[in-house]
């Protein structure tokens, strides 16, 4: 029987058929675009394709296409019945995860890492910013990933995809230049590989190399198709530390040719957080043009996110309505999410609304019931998921807000466990605030 690159057996008669589908494979491993054009000519060649019809709904749920996904889903499932154990497992997987049963996707990853370890796209959905452990609620979920991968580590050696996981939970479990180190391995593997760049801008984020990240990504994102996965989140890093560099057109340019929703080709809930977080940073640093334009955002959290669902979105859907004083949607959301954490259907628990309700506090001017409620949000701020940069946010309006109340020595406090970790130029203007 013919295998895919990481030796497993696939049943399809087709050999043009299997290279089609492992090059789409790659291409979603790598956050490349093209993968849909390679899954579907494999299953023109190969119509009861399994393994192809499962990876082609993987991709479109990675974009947000959720009935596109299951109906891929559904058709990897009608034709799993002759594939091997493996594959049928493989299918059940993604279609579990296509599906949003969460614990149950969870479980049976846990039982194809012991059994096929080197299963890529089946592991795939555990992981990262997004995976289901980071959105499981739990608070070691950085710490979890690492464990995982490492116990994966024997089975792997050098893999591109494999280096680009392990390296990026060793930067978000405090060893930056270690996985650094890693990560560097990965891209030599594969320069192209989007998550590989992602995970190495990481590195530079942790160890406050905003000038070094610049250049990375400036050179890095030049080929990178519009229409690929991570295209809004990688300017989203370069605005970032074009902000911390003090170059806020800059940072705007970046906004408004790559991460406005209205011309991203992203998934739907990385073009909110992303564009929702980058305006309300512009608004904590005084950055960015007066009106900032939010109204763009705030359009697509009516189309997209009217309702409250997945929590880290709602974090940012929040931002939106507070920027925007849509009190009215704003207190729907938290209602919804107080609701939900009563009846104990919010993982992440109480820590979702109260930071919904400090922003609203912040963007209303009640600096210190909005330090208030941060302050008791955040021993629980990693059961958000997310990465330790994606959630800073929470934390620069807490210093924010204890500045706007007259609270210096706790912003004094916080800024310097930040900024013995890491430089940043933010927090060292902030310092100097601080200390007036």
């Amino acid at each position: 029987m013919a295998e895919d690159r990481f030796g497993l057996p696939v049943s399809t008669p087709s050999e043009r058929a299997l290279a089609c589908y492992v090059d789409g494979v790659d291409r979603i491993l790598s956050a490349n675009a093209g993968a849909e054009a390679r899954l579907a000519e494999a299953i023109v060649l190969d119509p009861d394709f399994a393994l192809a019809h499962a990876a082609l709904g993987r991709n479109a749920q990675l974009y947000g296409r959720m009935e596109e996904a299951r109906l891929a889903a559904a058709r990897a499932s009608a034709s799993v019945a002759g594939a091997t154990e493996r594959e049928r497992r493989h299918v059940e997987i993604l279609t579990l995860t296509i599906d949003g049963e969460a614990r149950r996707a969870m479980a049976a990853i846990e039982a194809q890492a012991r059994d096929y370890p080197r299963d890529a796209l089946a592991l795939s959905p555990a992981l990262g910013v997004y995976g289901l452990i980071a959105f499981s609620g739990r608070p070691d979920h950085h710490e979890a990933q690492r464990a995982l991968l490492e116990g994966l580590a024997p089975r792997w050696g050098e893999d591109w995809w494999f280096l680009t996981y392990l390296g990026w939970s060793l930067v978000e479990t405090d060893d930056p230049r270690g996985g650094g180190k890693v990560l560097e391995r990965a891209l030599a593997l594969n320069p192209r590989n989007a998550h590989g760049a992602h995970a190495r801008t990481h590195a530079r984020v942790e160890l406050g190399e905003a000038a070094e990240g610049t250049a990375f990504l400036t050179d890095w994102l030049r080929d990178y198709d519009p229409a690929a996965m991570l295209h809004c989140h990688l300017h989203w890093h370069l605005a970032l530390f074009e902000l911390d560099r003090s170059q806020a057109e800059r940072a705007m340019t970046c906004y408004r040719a790559a991460m406005r929703p209205e011309v991203t080709r992203c998934g739907p809930m990385p073009t909110l957080a992303d564009a929702a977080s980058f305006l309300w940073r512009c608004s904590l640093y005084g950055a960015g043009p007066r009106p900032l334009p939010w109204h763009e955002v705030a359009d697509f959290v009516a189309r997209r996110f009217a309702s409250a669902g997945i929590p880290f979105a709602d974090l940012h859907a929040a931002m939106s309505e507070a920027a925007t004083s849509d009190t009215a949607g704003l207190e729907r959301r938290v209602a919804e999410l107080e609701r939900r954490e009563a009846e104990g259907k919010l993982p992440q628990g109480r820590v979702v609304p109260l930071l919904c309700r400090g922003l609203a506090a912040f963007a209303r001017g009640d600096a210190a019931e909005a330090a208030d409620l941060l302050v008791a949000a955040m021993p629980d701020l990693t059961r958000v998921a997310g990465s330790h940069a994606q959630r800073e946010v929470f934390e620069d309006t807490l210093i924010a807000a204890w500045l706007a109340c007259g609270r210096s020595a706790e912003a004094r406090g916080l800024l310097a466990q930040r900024i013995a970790r890491r430089p940043r130029a933010q927090d060292a203007r902030w310092m100097v605030e601080a200390r007036d």
